[in-house]
């Protein structure tokens, strides 16, 4: 009943912000309003995310409340109490859900937001949330199907290597899949559809930040400076996972806990503490009032880092240009929530190809001209980026 109260007045006020209004994309004072332009309210909110995810990594024993609330919704999926996991899977559930009833109202109208939207919702539903908590219930490991290393940085730890070589042919399935998905889907698929296939339809932290993050995604910073960090910190953290799990790998297979006099442990516990815990969670989300709605998946996602070298060097997917019909009213550059100065391409009538471009399709959708269109063609005309 909580959360159902809290599900339907949430649906209630958005209806009345978006579901009367004219079709269209319209900037709705964003800049002129406390919560979105990094105003008090803006502050408080991303103060509130950054405590939280700070109690749910090192405090979790103040949630227990919380924990008991959702309760009868894990005895129902896998026959056992909850946890402040659960929790956190459930909120981070219904957010997605909620806020994407929110998407879907104020993109109505434009098919690609519309299907984009219903993706992240079902793929965070079913395959992060529900199918995980029902293998539980058959005592199989709990297995998010769309999670792909090095975002899911622990697949190659030992225990569970182990917890899936010990589950039988399911297990080992498991195993193949993820290895699969690293090695011949992330490159095919990306060839054929760029980045977007996975960091706008599927993954779960895209969609929270597609969702819940929506209203943040003119806070990212354009500038050339941002853009050089970008780059150096997503690679960082791309080499720092690549380094974790050859140490994790290294000791499931050798038995020794160290290389070159590092310990493995230390390797695994610094990335766990540094990047899965402080960056990806407290900064990651916390910051979306400040930052924009992609910090992570900007700065510091692995993945989304593998995913962009393929895009960037060998992929058909690009946004192309009509430049002579650009009126430099520079909507795309605003709303471009991974701080792409989209319109400094789409004045020279340039293909936009970038590492980072997620491919969300917003900088097509608010453009009054119909300058800009995702395309998935032949290799030819890639420029810099």
């Amino acid at each position: 009943m909580s959360f159902g109260l809290m599900t339907l007045g949430a649906f209630l006020y958005f209806y009345g912000a978006y579901a009367r209004e004219t079709r269209g994309i319209k900037n709705n004072h964003i800049f002129h309003s406390s919560m979105t332009s990094r105003g008090w309210l803006g502050i408080v909110l991303g103060s509130f995310m950054i405590g939280f995810y700070i109690v749910l990594y090192f405090y979790p024993e103040y949630l227990t409340n919380w924990v008991l609330l959702v309760d009868p919704i894990s005895y129902r999926l896998n026959g056992g109490p909850a946890s402040h996991w659960f929790l956190y899977g459930t909120m981070y559930t219904l957010v997605i859900a909620v806020m994407g009833i929110r998407m879907l109202l104020k993109y109505r109208g434009n098919p690609y937001q519309t299907i984009r939207t219903i993706s992240v919702i079902f793929f965070q539903t079913a395959l992060a949330f529900i199918i995980p908590e029902i293998l539980i219930a058959l005592n199989k490991p709990g297995y998010d199907f769309k999670n792909i290393w090095p975002l899911d940085y622990d697949f190659f730890y030992g225990y569970h290597l182990n917890t899936l070589m010990e589950s039988g042919m399911l297990g080992w399935f498991m195993l193949f899949w993820g290895i699969a998905l690293i090695i011949i889907a992330v490159p095919l698929i990306t060839y054929f559809y760029g980045k977007r296939w996975y960091c706008s339809w599927v993954c779960g932290c895209g969609g929270l930040a597609e969702t819940l993050g929506d209203p943040y995604r003119q806070l990212s910073d354009k500038s050339l400076t941002a853009w050089k960090i970008e780059r150096w910190m997503v690679h960082s953290v791309l080499v720092f996972a690549v380094l974790n799990t050859g140490a994790v790998l290294y000791t499931f297979f050798s038995g020794s806990y160290s290389i070159l006099g590092i310990g493995t442990e230390s390797i695994k516990a610094s990335y766990g503490f540094l990047i899965s815990s402080i960056f990806a969670g407290v900064v990651g989300t916390g910051f979306y009032p400040l930052m924009g709605n992609r910090v992570w998946c900007r700065f510091g996602c692995p993945l989304a880092a593998y995913l962009g070298i393929v895009q960037r060097f060998k992929s058909k997917f690009r946004i192309t240009t009509n430049g002579g019909q650009c009126i430099s009213c520079g909507n795309c550059s605003t709303y471009c929530e991974m701080g792409i100065d989209v319109r400094w391409y789409a004045q020279r009538g340039q293909n936009i190809v970038r590492a980072s471009c997620v491919g969300c399709g917003i900088c097509a959708a608010v453009c009054p001209r119909g300058v800009l269109k995702l395309e998935n063609g032949i290799e030819a005309g890639r420029i810099n980026g």
